[in-house]
């Protein structure tokens, strides 16, 4: 398992006109902050956990990229925290991947909610700018959408997603686990499952990682406008000592897991 994220050898950087043609250069610099982050002395518990979640991700990720090509991954993304934190990694594990070039863009999946937040599409647009990702997008079930980026992507065998052990369905879950019964067949790779809520808070404000708006308006778990709320566990007091007003405090001040998806409506 690496300690390290890898580092970009150079060898691996088709550039036309002087300009590199691959994600290359994006996985570099992110390999490079989390390889600073790794080699710090943690000042606190919290940060020294994340340390060894990073490590342990890194090792998993790894894992796949050993198992499987380029050509057969993909990132399950939509925006949100946990897909951010294992966007950067994925990334970073890319920075010296010695299986064949690496591709123009990062081969994405988005399923859309079906009353989506106008900043997170806006946020997941600037990450296909940011992160060069090359995105395919359905707004439909995700079974559906699934099967549906599988039969436009004849190659994918697994797909990188970034459920946490607190999500639903996914106490039971490892970090390579094959689909359901009744599921489009692939590999649904979990690098970060044993991630803690604050841990993914504590990775992204100590890479200073641009996130989703909504996170600072008190929303620690996003779903779809009809279903998500701001936390009213970060509900913040007014001048008046009471929670009357209607401010939230931002997400990353949230420490317990269990409190995470109090903003959400399940059915």
């Amino acid at each position: 398992m690496p300690m390290r994220a890898p580092e970009d050898t150079g060898d691996n950087a088709p550039t036309v006109n002087g300009h590199n043609e691959t994600i290359l250069p994006i996985c570099a610099r992110l390999a490079a902050q989390v390889n600073a982050f790794l080699e710090t002395e943690a000042p606190t518990p919290l940060l020294k956990a994340v340390q060894e979640q990073t490590r342990v991700a890194l090792g998993v990720i790894s894992a796949a990229l050993d198992r499987y090509s380029l050509d057969e991954i993909s990132l399950s993304y939509n925006g949100g925290k946990d897909c951010l934190v294992l966007l950067i990694l994925l990334l970073c594990a890319l920075a010296n991947h010695k299986k064949g070039p690496l591709p123009k863009a990062l081969a994405t999946v988005y399923i859309i909610s079906p009353h989506p937040f106008a900043e997170v599409d806006a946020f997941v647009d600037e990450s296909v700018s940011t992160y060069k990702l090359d995105l395919a997008r359905y707004a439909m079930p995700m079974k559906q959408a699934f099967q549906r980026y599988l039969e436009e992507n004849k190659c994918a065998k697994a797909i990188l997603v970034g459920t946490r052990r607190t999500d639903p369905h996914g106490q039971s879950l490892t970090h390579f686990d094959e689909t359901d019964s009744g599921w489009p067949a692939f590999m649904r790779v979990h690098p970060v499952i044993d991630w803690h809520y604050a841990e993914i808070w504590a990775f992204i404000r100590q890479m200073q990682i641009p996130y989703c708006t909504l996170y600072d308006q008190g929303y620690t778990s996003l779903g779809g406008t009809t279903d998500t709320h701001p936390n009213p566990a970060l509900k913040a007091n007014g001048d008046d000592g009471t929670k009357k007003n209607k401010v939230f405090k931002p997400a990353y001040e949230l420490m317990e897991d269990n409190a995470e998806r109090l903003g959400r409506d399940w059915k």
